[in-house]
């Protein structure tokens, strides 16, 4: 991708939105971000030398993803305003609008591998793939320690981006080897006990791999695991207002039992059409001290079988 960030001529028009996305695609360092024509301006806010509101908009919100290195692992929920992911049978469909699956695409093509539990692979049968925007499929990545998702899933069988099967050893498809199951694009990673499947020393052998930059997509159980055991670098939660009232919970950890120990990280909201982004930065957590008068919650989670 180091061929796509160029700087915007002076003599054309204002940069657009798509042609901003194409330059961020292929920005990984400040000097590719100088070079392509961006700055910050007197808010902070990072923008293009000459582009539509849309294009400061994505250099805004994506820049610093962009810039983040090598190794950086990122999650990202959309929820009800009530704190659920889907409906109590697992129904999911349109939770957010059309405005937030675009983001998650995004974040899709900026990450080198997305991962989901196995809960997600096996209710949703997610494609993972970058479709709602231009940019590379990254590896899906599927947590699967009891070898239950099955075969007919589409990240096994639909061949449009490799995938990285993870089982443990102690599962049918664990014993039976890596070699078992010939699927085109499909490699199964073999864990030796439950401990290996710790998001911090996944995060590694993912790493071990040339898969640094990493996005947790879901769902609730696998996302909640990775914030609480602080192996998130970001997390990205995207409010519907639309009310629920039961179903499969969004983030849910053991918290704390006094309210100024709760975690109150940098945070920035955006807009996503009706929808709100929030955006937190893990990297410099600050208990007990609010931001802005926020005080991000964290709901009830029940077990997502991973």
């Amino acid at each position: 991708m180091t061929g796509r960030a160029a700087g915007h001529g002076a003599g054309a028009g204002p940069l657009d939105a798509p042609g901003a996305w194409e330059q961020l695609l292929g920005i990984r360092s400040q000097e590719r971000a100088d070079a392509a024509g961006l700055h910050r301006d007197a808010d902070g806010r990072h923008v293009w030398q000459n582009a539509t509101p849309e294009a400061d908009v994505l250099a805004d919100r994506y820049l610093s993803l962009c810039l983040a290195g090598p190794r950086f692992t990122f999650a990202q929920l959309g929820q009800s305003l009530d704190g659920f992911i889907a409906t109590r049978k697992g129904d999911a469909d349109y939770v957010t609008g059309a405005e937030d699956r675009e983001h998650l695409h995004r974040l899709r093509a900026l990450a080198d591998a997305v991962v989901v539990g196995a809960g997600t692979a096996v209710a949703d049968d997610p494609r993972l793939t970058v479709r709602a925007c231009t940019g590379p499929n990254p590896v899906r990545v599927v947590l699967d320690p009891h070898g239950r998702v099955p075969l007919r899933r589409q990240v096994f069988t639909d061949g449009a981006a490799p995938t990285l099967w993870v089982v443990g050893a102690d599962s049918e498809r664990g014993q039976a080897g890596p070699d078992a199951e010939r699927m085109p694009g499909v490699d199964v990673l073999t864990l030796p006990d439950r401990a290996a499947f710790a998001p911090g020393r996944l995060v590694h052998e993912l790493a071990r791999r040339g898969l640094g930059r990493v996005l947790v997509e879901g769902g609730g159980v696998t996302v909640s695991r990775f914030l609480h055991e602080g192996a998130l670098d970001r997390l990205y939660v995207t409010v519907a207002p639309v009310l629920i009232g039961d179903g499969v919970p969004g983030l849910g950890f053991p918290g704390p039992e006094l309210m100024r120990d709760a975690l109150r990280p940098p945070t920035r909201r955006a807009f996503l059409g009706e929808d709100t982004l929030f955006e937190f930065d893990l990297r410099t957590p600050h208990p007990g001290e609010p931001l802005d008068g926020e005080h991000p919650d964290a709901g009830q989670a029940r077990g997502e079988g991973q």
